[in-house]
């Protein structure tokens, strides 16, 4: 099998080529990117704290709109993953008239009103990481995240060839509502063989503790027969590995676990062989969204939808190998 590998490479060419603006214009010191003295503000309507991957996605985020780079960053990390919070931070940052605003959905939908408001205002948004439902790119600059659906088909394919007749198998999801969940549920479901049973899919909300229970429960219902499970994200993965050691089963023989987002706990879970399978969510954009604000200031024209490339991992070699260079 593949060590480690580039996740749909032909897509890492939209990232690279979607931008098309003269940059050389700016300057190496703080000069603000329009030309000016005055920093651009940018409001940033965050999750907040939810797991190692959105803390190193935000944490970049703010590493990379600096007072030094021209910005001054406004940060609203939701109040315990409330959208009212959210749409309350959104709606403060067009009253102030920022520049910019960045926005991080905790859920899909509900979010018209708020981009038609900016739109009105003549605020441009970018979506960063998740999308919106119904997606309409009109009222947004451009969408900057890995593909959900691609990096969760990458998990079907290695279950298939891992179970060439087949396998039970359980989802552990993300909250309802997510838009991130709805597209890794479909990239796997169209991608997973039709010789697979999937025995039942429940929330567990992107935690560790609560996919530990919820799995307990899941081998006790099902006399431990389950072969294969699809954490949509790694704390799910790694909760879900703790019932199987807990239940006296082997890791990587009676049950495998493939994840998503590749961080580091996950990759070194990976190495030492408590999980099967990780695909990468590629947290580490930061500077794929400066270009797209630069754009979008300057009247240019962005890409609706830019693909962040991903890695995927299959093996413990892969991961070791991979782990002294790992970022987040």
């Amino acid at each position: 099998m593949l060590s480690n590998k580039r996740l749909a490479p032909a897509l890492a060419l939209v990232a690279a080529g979607a931008l098309t603006m003269g940059l050389a214009a700016c300057s190496s010191d703080a000069e603000a990117p329009g030309g000016g003295d005055e920093l651009v503000t940018v409001g940033f309507v965050a999750v907040g704290p939810e797991g190692a991957w959105r803390e190193a996605n935000e944490a970049n985020v703010q590493d990379t709109f600096t007072e030094e780079a021209g910005y001054e960053l406004k940060y609203a990390p939701a109040a315990n993953l409330d959208q009212k919070s959210q749409i309350d931070a959104f709606t403060a940052f067009v009253d102030e008239g920022v520049d910019v605003i960045l926005l991080s959905a905790t859920e899909g939908s509900g979010w018209e009103d708020s981009l038609a408001r900016a739109q009105e205002a003549e605020i441009p948004v970018v979506l960063v990481d998740r999308g919106i439902e119904p997606d309409d790119s009109s009222l947004y600059v451009s969408r900057i995240a890995p593909d959900n659906v691609v990096v969760a088909a990458s998990i079907a394919e290695w279950a298939n060839a891992e179970w060439p007749e087949g396998a039970n198998y359980v989802t552990l999801e993300g909250p309802a509502g997510v838009g991130v969940v709805n597209e890794r549920n479909r990239g796997f479901d169209e991608a997973i063989n039709d010789n697979f049973t999937k025995l039942e899919a429940q929330t567990a909300n992107w935690s560790a503790d609560e996919a530990k229970g919820v799995f307990e429960t899941m081998l006790k219902s099902y006399d431990n027969d389950i072969q294969f499970v699809f954490a949509q994200n790694d704390e799910m993965g790694l909760g879900a590995a703790l019932a199987v050691e807990e239940a006296g089963l082997t890791l990587g023989e009676d049950v495998k676990i493939a994840t998503i987002d590749g961080t580091r706990g996950a990759i070194e879970a990976l190495a030492d062989g408590r999980l099967s399978f990780v695909a990468e969510y590629n947290p580490l954009f930061g500077e794929t969204l400066v270009d797209v604000v630069e754009a979008a200031l300057a009247g240019d024209t962005v890409e609706s939808y830019i693909i962040v490339p991903s890695l995927t991992f299959d093996s413990p070699e892969a991961a070791a190998e991979a782990l002294p260079d790992r970022q987040f």
